[in-house]
C-alpha cells in the first residue's frame, strides 16, 4: 500500500466525511489521509447513497465508501479526493467502521464504475457565463483575487458547476466557474459550500458569504471559498 501522508486540495472538491443522516452518524477525520487509494475490489455493500467496498491489495485491506456505484467484484479501482475517518457509524449497515476511505471512484482495468449523482467533473470545464449584475456581484476571478478584501462580505456570481460532491460534513461541496481567471493560478475556479442540491454543468446564482484560510483537518484547506451559499437557477 502506498505511504500515507496529508493532502492539500487547493481548490478540489473531495468527496470525503459525513455520509447522509439516513446511513451515517457525523465521524470524526483522522489527523491524515492518503494520497490515493487502490487494489482490487474483494467485497461490495451497497445503501441507498453509498457503495462500500473492501480493497486488497497485497495483505493488506483496506474499506472505502463512495457515491452510490456499480463495482464490479475482482475488479481494481483507484480512489481519489480520499478523506480517512475513524470510528465511523454506518446505519444503513448498522456497523462501525474503525477506519474507513471516503473518496471518489475511478475505475481501472476492467472495472465498471459508474458513479450515480454529481460527483463527475464537466468534461473539459471550457464555461463562460455573463457576470451577475448588483452591488454584490463578481467573478469568480474577482473573489479570488479579492479574497482578503471580501472576507466575511456577501457577494453572488453567477457561473457552472463544474463538481458538484454532496454530503461533506453536512453540507454539499460545489465548485464553480464562469470563463474568468486562470488555471495557472486557480482563479478561474472557486469552491461553493450549501444546503442546496444541484447538479453538474448546471448554471447557478450563488449567492453567500466569502470566507479565507478555511482548515477543514486532514489536508483540506482553502485559501478562500464561499460559505452558506444559496442556489438559484
Amino acid at each position: 500500500m502506498h505511504s500515507w501522508r496529508l493532502i492539500f486540495l487547493g481548490s478540489a472538491l473531495l468527496l470525503a466525511g459525513a455520509a447522509h443522516a439516513a446511513d451515517a452518524a457525523a465521524p470524526a477525520a483522522s489527523a491524515a489521509a492518503p494520497l490515493r487509494v487502490q487494489g482490487t475490489v474483494a467485497e461490495v455493500q451497497d445503501t441507498e447513497n453509498y457503495t462500500y467496498l473492501r480493497l486488497t491489495e497485497g495483505s493488506s485491506s483496506t474499506w472505502v465508501a463512495v457515491q452510490h456505484s456499480h463495482v464490479v467484484l475482482g475488479s481494481k479501482v483507484s480512489i481519489d479526493n480520499p478523506m480517512e475517518m475513524i470510528n465511523f457509524e454506518s446505519k444503513a449497515l448498522k456497523r462501525t467502521f474503525p477506519r474507513i476511505i471516503f473518496g471518489t471512484i475511478q475505475g481501472a482495468g476492467d472495472a465498471a464504475a459508474s458513479p450515480h449523482g454529481g460527483t463527475a467533473k464537466l468534461a473539459g470545464m471550457d464555461v463562460k457565463v455573463a457576470k451577475a449584475t448588483g452591488a454584490k456581484a463578481y467573478t469568480v476571478a474577482e473573489v479570488v483575487k479579492q479574497a482578503d478584501a471580501l472576507n466575511g462580505k456577501a457577494v453572488e456570481l453567477h457561473a457552472k458547476v463544474v463538481k458538484f460532491n454532496p454530503d461533506i460534513m453536512g453540507k454539499n461541496w460545489v465548485h464553480v466557474r464562469d470563463g474568468s481567471g486562470k488555471d495557472s493560478d486557480g482563479s478561474n475556479d472557486i469552491l461553493v459550500t450549501t444546503a442546496d442540491s444541484t447538479s453538474v454543468g448546471a448554471t447557478v446564482t450563488v449567492s453567500g458569504t466569502v470566507r479565507t484560510k478555511q482548515d477543514f483537518g486532514s489536508g483540506y484547506a482553502y485559501k478562500v471559498l464561499i460559505d452558506g451559499a444559496t442556489l438559484k437557477p
